[in-house]
């Protein structure tokens, strides 16, 4: 049997309820820190992100309207915390340092697996080259698998600029991305 249901728990934690706030963050932890960490290149600064978000998350709880899903409120507070980390200054560590799940072919064959992470590695630098916002959009898209509504929503913008931002990061990623096709 489920637990209670996140809007459930998002009204109890508005009125101060501490325990329903953190099964709301134990729930959302991994997919949120998931997400920072994609985006800002760097798991050390992703956790610090993810915690930042939740704190300000708590204080503004009662605040909390229940107009979007908590999942995609607290989506847009560590997209906008990590996009503020990402506008001011370069990341320092590219994303190739994140460790991501090798497929089973992989682990029988050198080869393929040395590729595999000169693949990532190509990705994670061509990452770098696009503004923070196609970055923050394409991640959502392709990598979190949100709708362009929902990104919409966790950026902050329309659904026709989300469509524009993840076309060009999808048109300059395919250009850089290449020699790996």
């Amino acid at each position: 049997m489920p637990g209670p249901s996140d809007a459930l728990l998002a009204v109890r934690a508005g009125e101060g309820d501490e325990g329903a706030f953190e099964v709301l963050v134990r729930r959302h932890s991994g997919l949120l820190l998931s997400l920072a960490t994609r985006l800002l290149g760097s798991r050390a600064d992703a956790e610090d992100a993810v915690q930042e978000a939740f704190v300000s998350a708590w204080r503004r709880m009662p605040e909390f309207r229940g107009d979007a899903a908590f999942s995609t409120w607290m989506y847009r507070i560590v997209t906008n915390r990590c996009l503020n980390v990402l506008r001011s200054r370069r990341p320092t560590q590219d994303l190739g340092s994140v460790p991501e799940p090798t497929a089973p072919e992989h682990a029988s064959s050198p080869v393929r697996a040395a590729e595999s992470t000169a693949a990532v590695e190509a990705l994670s630098e061509a990452l770098t080259g696009l503004t923070p916002e196609q970055r923050a959009c394409w991640v959502l898209r392709e990598l979190h698998g949100l709708s362009y509504e929902e990104i919409a929503e966790v950026v902050g913008t329309s659904h026709q600029a989300v469509r524009g931002r993840v076309f060009r990061a999808r048109r300059y990623l395919t250009e850089v991305m290449g020699a790996w096709r």
